[in-house]
């Protein structure tokens, strides 16, 4: 019975958009509030009538004691606006009694009989805001995890995103930074701007590709320089091709037995290569790089060459 009451409460809520004893209790508290009000005007009423209109009246008429007057002349009666605060309390304790002895008959009698849904009716109302809906539910409906599981899955989205503006603002100044460096401006400056400033002095500028550019070398001028020399190419080529044709006849006749000649332009070429990267030039010349050979040294390698062409000569005479 109380599942019953519950569903059904809840069906009403939904409907009314309040609960039915809410409603109750607002009729309630609009007649508590009614009585108050009531109660107020009685006590403000006897109050402002003169105790002798009332039925009070001087007891001991006899007595040499004076009671004081109001401001209109009317006698004061102490006694009288006790009992009227007094009675009116019990008026209101009385009027509050009923009202909660029958309004809770009133609450009970309209929420089984007016405010209800016959239980064998409940489960076929349809309202109106379920209109659109198809019952029982497909399978493929968003269940309240799955929609918790999207919530979560945008808000983890929604913080990437703003991680990755961050990162890319991050990266975008050091870009801009190394473009300086070397003497280059960045991307971003040349779309925002059509007529960048000349870059100024660059510490890494050496490391900037020279690359050619379209408005230093046109491409109908490069066309024109590669056509123009096709002639001399094609006639390099027909002075070459005589010469390569001749090269296998001229290593057939090379006497590869005298070794004197070989050994001879080696060592001039050991020696050159040698001089050349010690450095040996005249003495208080000018230009000289590298390690000064002494004279000793170069007349010891002038006796090295004359005796090794000496030995080659002997050689070749005893063969």
């Amino acid at each position: 019975m109380a599942d019953s009451r519950s569903s059904i409460d809840a069906l009403l809520t939904e409907h009314f958009r309040y609960t039915p004893l809410s409603l109750i209790d607002d009729i309630i508290n609009t007649v508590n509030a009614i009585i108050y009000r009531a109660v107020e005007a009685i006590e403000s009423g006897l109050l402002s009538t003169p105790p002798a209109a009332l039925g009070f009246a001087d007891d001991a008429p006899t007595t040499i004691s004076i009671r004081d007057a109001d401001g209109d002349g009317h006698v004061d009666f102490p006694e009288a606006r006790a009992e009227i605060e007094d009675g009116v309390h019990r008026l209101e304790t009385l009027l509050e009694a009923t009202v909660d002895k029958l309004f809770d008959k009133f609450e009970i009698y309209t929420l089984r009989n007016i405010l209800t849904v016959p239980d064998d009716l409940a489960p076929w109302v349809r309202l109106a805001h379920y209109g659109d809906l198809t019952l029982p539910l497909p399978a493929s409906a968003p269940t309240p995890a799955s929609v918790l599981a999207l919530r979560r899955q945008l808000q983890e989205t929604h913080r990437l995103n703003l991680a990755l503006e961050h990162e890319h603002a991050r990266n975008t100044a050091l870009l801009s930074q190394l473009h300086a460096l070397i003497g280059q401006p960045s991307p971003a400056k040349l779309e925002a701007d059509t007529n960048p400033p000349p870059p100024a002095s660059a510490p890494l500028s050496f490391l900037a590709p020279h690359m050619p550019t379209a408005a230093s070398h046109p491409l109908t001028t490069s066309a024109q320089f590669t056509v123009a020399q096709l002639p001399a190419l094609r006639a390099l080529v027909a002075e070459l091709r005589p010469k390569i044709a001749a090269l296998p006849a001229a290593a057939a006749k090379m006497d590869w037995d005298s070794g004197t000649e070989l050994r001879r332009g080696y060592i001039d070429g050991v020696v050159r290569r040698v001089v050349g990267e010690n450095g040996v030039g005249e003495e208080g010349g000018e230009g000289d790089t590298g390690r000064r050979v002494a004279g000793e040294e170069v007349r010891d390698l002038e006796g090295v060459v004359q005796g090794m062409g000496t030995g080659g000569e002997e050689d070749a005479m005893a063969e």
